[in-house]
This record gives C-alpha cells, structure tokens and sequence, in this order.
C-alpha cells in the first residue's frame, strides 16, 4: 500500500503541473506575436506625399489577440527624396488597435499613427495606418505600409529580423 499512496502523491502534482503547460499553451495559441526590426529597399516608383522613397528602417512589436484586437509599438523611418532633390525622413510612429495573423506569418494590424514629414511641417496625427509582415516570392521576408489612403509596395528585408510566432 505504501507504494500505491506513493504513487498517488506523485501523479497529482504531475497532472496539476500538465494542466498548467497545457493551459499556458492553448493560451500562447490564442495570440499571435510580432517582432521585427531591420531595413526594407523600397521597388522603384514608391512615393508618400510628394517624396520619392528608397528605403525604410523599422522596429515593431506587437501582440494580435485572436479577437481581433492588438497592441503594441511600431515606428518607422521612411528615407527619400523630395521633388527638388533634397533628403528627407518622414518618422511615422504607430499604435495598433486590431489585427491578425499566424505563426510565421503573414501578420497584419493597423490602428492610428503619427507622420512627420521631415520638412519642417507639424507632424500629422490621427492617421490611420496598416502594416503587413509577409514573405515575398523572393523568400525574404518584406513590410508593407499603408498610411491613410496612400498604400506604399512592399519593401523587402535587407538586414535585420522577424519573428511571428
């Protein structure tokens, strides 16, 4: 009998201890991460308000909840020209409200960001912004940016990370 009452007392606390990996898992599957930072090149033609764009910087993390909803940071550095041929970096810095995704990806969510346009001008603020994190056919990972109307192409990943999990 001693082995028996042993045996018990051992498995209840190894069956409390499965239950709580096991709830802690099923919780981590209700969301979806996404972490990223690093530099994208924008294709050829990709403009934002007037400025001719070459290439961006980012950072982001986000959590996507399976109802919808998100929350997080995502800032970005947008680098081009404008039409006079002088350099500017429009720093667009955003909150997410909703969003979707799976693990290792694509992920996507959108809120309300600010825009500065890097020349001067008071920053925009309010304005509704969308970000895609997706593999593109060359298989590098790319971000693509709209922010209100304005739906920039993909950039593709030069350097840095994501991770969608």
């Amino acid at each position: 009998m001693t082995t028996t009452r042993r045996s018990i007392w051992w498995a209840m606390p190894l069956q409390a201890i499965a239950l709580f990996l096991f709830s802690q898992s099923a919780l981590a599957q209700s969301q979806t991460t996404v972490t990223a930072a690093g530099d994208g090149l924008f294709p050829s033609g990709a403009s934002f308000n007037g400025v001719s764009l070459s290439a961006l910087s980012f950072g982001m993390g986000t959590v996507n909840l399976t109802d919808g909803t998100a929350t997080g940071a995502f800032e970005s550095t947008l680098t081009g020209t404008d039409t006079t041929g002088v350099a500017r970096n429009i720093v667009v810095v955003g909150t997410p409200t909703s969003g979707s995704g799976q693990s290792g990806g694509p992920a996507t969510y959108s809120g309300l960001c600010s825009v500065n346009p890097g020349d001067g001008t008071p920053s925009l603020t309010g304005v509704p912004f969308t970000v895609t994190v997706a593999t593109l056919s060359n298989g590098k990972w790319g971000l693509t940016l709209t922010l209100g109307t304005t739906n920039l192409p993909a950039a593709a990943l030069n350097t840095g990370s994501v991770t969608i999990k």
